[in-house]
């Protein structure tokens, strides 16, 4: 169950005010269908959660618990200065794409969020926890979580582009976990 909530949290946090949020405004607003959109990123999500958790359960048979914690604390430093870095919009992403909402949504969903940090944070926890399913399962509904206001309230994407300062804050939050946890990797706490 540790996999479960910590994957969802950490999934839930790194998505408030990413790239993948401007995306879903953007996508809701074109196809004015919030189910298709809710599904399609929730099949991206699950799909990228997947591969993130495979790869992670992969290795932590291979490297010692030090070294795993060692990964968490990079995928959480990684995860605090992504998110002090302003990406790119993602609005006009899939724009000329005519597949309709769900595979548009799937499939700018599943690109943007490839090697993210939402992916980078699930494969650690996946390795530091051996837990593929779990894993998996929470960092797809904490990115689900965190989207979902993004897809049902598009008309007013003013009020969700405030979200600046609260990604400022969780990055912040970010490093400073990523720093505890490397200094006690590194047992100099």
């Amino acid at each position: 169950m540790d996999a479960l909530l910590t994957t969802f949290i950490a999934a839930a946090l790194a998505e408030l005010g990413d790239k993948t949020q401007l995306l879903v405004i953007a996508l809701a607003a074109r196809y004015r269908a919030p189910g298709q959109i809710i599904a399609g990123m929730a099949v991206a999500a699950l799909a990228n959660s997947l591969i993130a958790a495979t790869a992670g359960t992969m290795i932590s048979g291979m490297i010692t618990l030090r070294a795993i914690s060692l990964l968490v604390a990079l995928a959480l430093v990684f995860a605090g200065i992504a998110g002090l870095i302003r990406g790119k919009a993602a609005e006009g992403m899939g724009s000329t794409w005519k597949a309709g909402a769900f595979l548009t949504t799937a499939g700018c969903f599943f690109l943007l969020e490839f090697g993210d940090k939402t992916q980078f944070l699930t494969f650690a926890l996946a390795a530091q926890y051996d837990g593929l399913a779990l894993a998996a399962a929470g960092a797809t509904a904490g990115v689900v979580a965190a989207n979902l206001p993004a897809a049902a309230l598009a008309e007013r994407a003013p009020a969700l582009l405030r979200l600046v300062r609260v990604r400022l804050l969780v990055a912040l939050l970010f490093l400073l976990a990523g720093f505890v946890v490397g200094l006690s990797a590194l047992r100099l706490v």
